[in-house]
């Protein structure tokens, strides 16, 4: 993330996203497939890390293996076998959705992963309680804990969509965008932009 100033002065946060080159790898059709759809792949990967049958895949393409494939049904982009898309399909000022993995933050209590307030009081015999989560159902009725009941457990490192985030600017000569805002994961993390 940085941040750029407007010609007004405004400072506006924004996150810097590399989106290409992308390799269409394959072009599937309702004859042949049942359905529309291009698959695309992103980011180099050695050679002696790609099985044979990947090799093949990507030779049809005439392109090296990659890191990253995934398939978009129904394409606005209409791409043959082995183009490349860019950067130029996005413009300044349009809205996007980005979705990608966010940052795990391991086993969290309830305070932190569910914005509990803890036990309010330090006072009147409490002991250690400020973070607790306190009770998790009635004894008698209903004699159990209602699924779903908020709990302390593991957070984050899970799929994210922010949607409409507005693209900022767009550098065609480096295949980058800047993004408004902040988006899903990690520094160097791999993200999913839908228009």
């Amino acid at each position: 993330m940085t941040s750029i100033f407007d010609a007004n002065g405004k400072q506006t946060a924004v996150t810097i996203i590399e989106a290409g080159p992308n390799v269409v790898t394959q072009v599937k059709t309702p004859e042949v497939d049942g359905y529309n759809a291009i698959q695309v792949a992103f980011g180099e990967k050695k050679e002696k890390n790609t099985t044979k049958a990947e090799l093949n895949h990507f030779a049809k393409a005439s392109t090296s293996p990659k890191r990253h494939v995934r398939e978009f049904r129904n394409p606005d982009v209409q791409k043959a076998l082995g183009e490349t898309i860019t950067v130029d399909i996005f413009t300044e000022g349009e809205k996007i959705d980005v979705v990608g993995t966010s940052k795990g933050k391991g086993f969290q209590g309830v305070v932190k992963r569910h914005g509990f307030s803890g036990v309010g009081e330090a006072t009147h015999g409490q002991h250690d309680r400020s973070r607790a989560p306190g009770s998790v159902g009635g004894s008698s009725y209903p004699s159990r804990v209602f699924k779903g009941m908020r709990m302390a457990g593991q957070t984050g490192n899970e799929r994210v969509k922010v949607k409409g985030l507005k693209i900022v600017k767009v550098f065609p000569e480096k295949n980058y965008i800047l993004v408004s805002g902040s988006v899903p994961g990690h520094i160097g993390s791999t993200v999913l932009i839908l228009k």
